[in-house]
């Protein structure tokens, strides 16, 4: 198949299965690709077709979405000598990852100069909102391909068009990012402190949660993966240290001192040199813990 109803996905890991799987269920067609063949089982048990290669998925598909981990790996996928660019089909590729403003604008110009559309097209919402079809898109890239791809775009989530030239949405997604993992570490750094001051955890916030104070971390990342001590928000610490390194390093290029973004930036690779590339973003507090001596419990894992 051909049509706008074929999709090709490459990248089925933690983000990209639920998003495939999604576009399963709307009732798209899809050619899937991933390094790991154990990814692709479940999938094609729903009706989803293995290929061979990122280029084999490219000549199935004339809309390809790829959702990779790291930049470099992005480019490889697309450009590289079994890559997409190679498709004999493919005419758009629609990037979910968090590649970064100068990775995009390399996609664009490798892909636009064999006539492919490039679609920057990062998320946000984590798996919970990649199961959920909630998750928040920032898009860039030509106007008309970003119009024709509405309802690929509604089975995912809540789209926003940013602009016609490429990064900008990647730009968008590593700000965003940055402001959510400050205000993840903040807290959880003074969830600490008031733990050890004696405040129990729980009360604590219920008052930030009804003040001032309340961002997604205190009202989502914290009562549910914190407080439980499950740390399964499902977004590993290292892939967070590199969206954090891309947007300090677009800030070091603009002329835009972030010390606040840096001091977040520590904390993070702290926290991944200390437990692995793989610990759960939230673990952020148990750095915090260990040096305090302390740990933050709810109610909901008991007083152990």
């Amino acid at each position: 198949m051909t049509t706008e109803k074929h999709l090709g996905f490459v990248g089925i890991g933690r983000m990209g299965h639920p998003m495939a799987e999604r576009l399963l269920d709307a009732g798209y067609t899809l050619t899937i690709y991933d390094t790991q063949p154990d990814a692709l089982q479940a999938l094609a048990a729903k009706g989803a077709q293995i290929a061979s290669s990122p280029k084999a998925v490219a000549d199935a598909a004339a809309t390809v979405l790829v959702s990779l981990p790291t930049p470099d790996i992005v480019l490889k996928v697309a450009l590289g000598e079994e890559g997409l660019a190679r498709g004999s089909v493919v005419r758009t590729v629609v990037d979910l990852s968090t590649s970064g403003s100068q990775a995009a604008r390399m996609l664009a110009d490798g892909l636009g100069a064999l006539k492919i559309d490039s679609i920057d097209c990062p998320v946000s919402g984590g798996v919970t909102g990649a199961k959920r079809g909630t998750l928040a898109l920032m898009i860039s890239g030509p106007r008309a391909r970003y119009d024709a791809l509405q309802e690929v775009f509604a089975a995912l989530g809540k789209s926003v068009y940013v602009g016609e030239q490429a990064g900008m949405a990647q730009t968008m997604k590593v700000i965003n990012n940055l402001i959510s993992v400050t205000a993840l570490s903040v807290t959880s750094e003074l969830m600490v402190m008031g733990v050890k001051a004696g405040l129990d955890p729980d009360v604590m916030l219920q008052v930030i949660n009804s003040g001032s104070g309340r961002t997604n971390a205190s009202e989502d990342k914290i009562p549910r993966f914190v407080l439980t001590r499950s740390f399964d928000f499902g977004f590993a610490i290292g892939l967070s240290a590199k969206d954090v390194r891309l947007c300090l390093e677009e800030s070091e290029q603009l002329g835009v001192p972030l010390r606040v973004g840096d001091a977040a930036r520590r904390l993070v690779d702290d926290t991944r040199d200390k437990f692995g590339n793989d610990a759960d973003l939230t673990e952020i507090i148990r750095y915090v813990e260990e040096a305090a001596g302390v740990q933050v419990r709810g109610q909901a894992a008991g007083k152990a």
